[in-house]
């Protein structure tokens, strides 16, 4: 009798199993936005030859767009493509130079090593090439290695330059270097080097210089950070770097929490490429003007001119505002980045109140065209 119910049993098995199954997707395979805030296990996630695996802090934010995507697709690799995640993680910058005696980190390009890198006997480098000679002249270099190096820099003209280069997370960087009139307007002049008094002050210092110069100023934005290469004398003559972080106004050396947007596509975690654009007043006088040759057919006279005075919309059709956005896009954006969301905000003027208001485009290499959410 046991043997005929294990048979009964074994047969409905392989019935079973000869059935064609339901093609089952989890119902955790789906597109899901989520906002996430770091912890050490997560950190944890990645191999623990990651500085990051034992600090639980990045130190930098392009640090941080390498190890978040990691981190996100061992974290949540069940999530599906589109899916968008707004990660909060420590920001702490600390940079040890492998050695900071000034006198081992000093070195002038020489004929051979201009032509060893360039191939050519014109004795400059260009910007790309001093890198490939770093890469030449220090072929195994030390995390965080410092390379003080004096050469030709060739603008259009032959001018020689002393720059500080930073070995960091696998590839040599051309970071900020104090010049001896910042030395000079802090009254450091003589000899063009801090000392132990200035050690409080130097934060400070630096995010002035920061602050002033036009080369930084232009293009900051909040969380970027900047290593800033100095001579320092105690007892003896170093070159240290000191790494800050810039907060919305000011240079500081404190660390902090960040946050930045990552997307899934193709499988991959990847931060979020998207483009955030809010219309500017020229922007608003472009669609508006009375005399413009390509806004004619956007709105009517009465709109167009309305916004041209006040620079909102009000009631405009949802045809019209694309048609407007995309004028925008094509003024402001003449190369743009294909197939990528631009998130345009405008000012909506309703319930007698402006209201700013979001629409979404995308260009595919030859038009945008509006994407629908």
């Amino acid at each position: 009798m046991k043997k005929i119910l294990y048979l009964s049993a074994l047969l409905a098995l392989a019935f079973t199993a000869c059935q064609k199954q339901p093609n089952l997707v989890p119902s955790s395979y789906v597109k899901k936005g989520m906002t996430l805030t770091l912890q050490p296990a997560d950190y944890q996630l990645l191999s623990n030859k990651v500085y990051a695996y034992n600090s639980f802090s990045f130190i930098s934010i392009t640090d941080a767009n390498t190890y978040v995507p990691m981190i996100l697709n061992a974290r949540d690799p069940q999530l599906g493509n589109g899916s968008t995640a707004a990660v909060t993680f420590n920001l702490t910058p600390s940079i040890a130079p492998a050695d900071s005696v000034y006198s081992h980190l000093t070195y002038t390009v020489t004929s051979a090593d201009y032509f060893a890198v360039t191939g050519n006997h014109y004795g400059d480098f260009d910007a790309s090439d001093v890198l490939n000679f770093l890469a030449y002249k220090y072929p195994t270099p030390a995390p965080n290695q410092l390379a003080i190096i004096t050469y030709v820099l060739y603008t259009g003209s032959d001018n020689t330059v002393t720059n500080s280069f930073l070995y960091l997370n696998g590839g040599w960087i051309k970071i900020y270097q104090v010049t001896p009139a910042q030395y000079t307007s802090v009254g450091d002049g003589k000899y063009d080097q801090f000392t132990t008094s200035d050690v409080s002050k130097t934060p400070g210092y630096f995010s002035f210089f920061l602050k002033n110069d036009i080369t930084i100023a232009d293009t900051v934005k909040a969380n970027d950070i900047e290593y800033v290469s100095y001579s320092y004398y105690g007892g003896g003559d170093y070159q240290r770097v000191l790494a800050l972080t810039y907060d919305g106004t000011n240079w500081t050396t404190t660390g902090g929490a960040a946050t930045r947007a990552y997307v899934k596509s193709n499988n991959t975690w990847i931060p979020d490429p998207t483009v955030y654009y809010t219309l500017k007043t020229a922007d608003t006088k472009l669609i508006g003007n009375p005399n413009g040759t390509n806004n004619q057919s956007i709105g009517t006279a009465a709109e167009r001119a309305n916004l041209y005075q006040y620079g909102d919309f009000s009631g405009w059709a949802p045809a019209d505002l694309d048609a407007a956005m995309i004028l925008v896009l094509t003024t402001d954006f003449p190369s743009p980045k294909v197939n990528v969301n631009y998130v345009v905000t405008y000012l909506n003027y309703t319930g007698g109140t402006d209201v700013p208001t979001q629409l979404t485009f995308q260009n595919n290499g030859t038009a945008w065209a509006p994407v629908k959410l």
